[in-house]
């Protein structure tokens, strides 16, 4: 048992590296073309960068999205436990994992986090 999940391990390690290696033989970029990529303006150090800015409000919507998907992920066990625990227990035990659920919800759109529009 231990020589199998060893052997696993091994072999995965093995693969990532190889892969790794993989990628940086056949990319094409490459860490000394670093001063070809940047901006270039007579000589001197560019005024702006050269690339284009994002807006942080979209990056905390799909944050805010990562961390309700995996909530609600989260709720999925419920159903198996339902034979497990009786039916007022279960009951309970969703109800405050949607409440808590819900209460995350109110509070990023009190915060102002999810304003769709700018």
């Amino acid at each position: 048992m231990m020589n199998n999940l060893m052997l696993m391990i091994l072999f995965n390690i093995f693969i990532s590296f190889f892969f790794l290696l993989l990628n940086y033989m056949i990319s094409k970029k490459k860490m000394l073309m670093r001063e070809k990529n940047s901006s270039f303006e007579c000589g001197f150090d560019s005024f702006i960068s050269s690339r284009l800015p994002f807006s942080i409000h979209f990056y905390l919507i799909s944050i805010l999205f990562l961390i309700f998907d995996v909530e609600i992920i989260l709720l999925f066990p419920l159903i198996n436990s339902l034979n497990l625990l009786n039916y007022y227990n279960w009951l309970f035990s969703s109800l405050m994992v949607l409440i808590i659920l819900y209460l995350g919800l109110e509070y990023e759109k009190n915060e102002g986090s999810l304003k769709w529009f700018i």
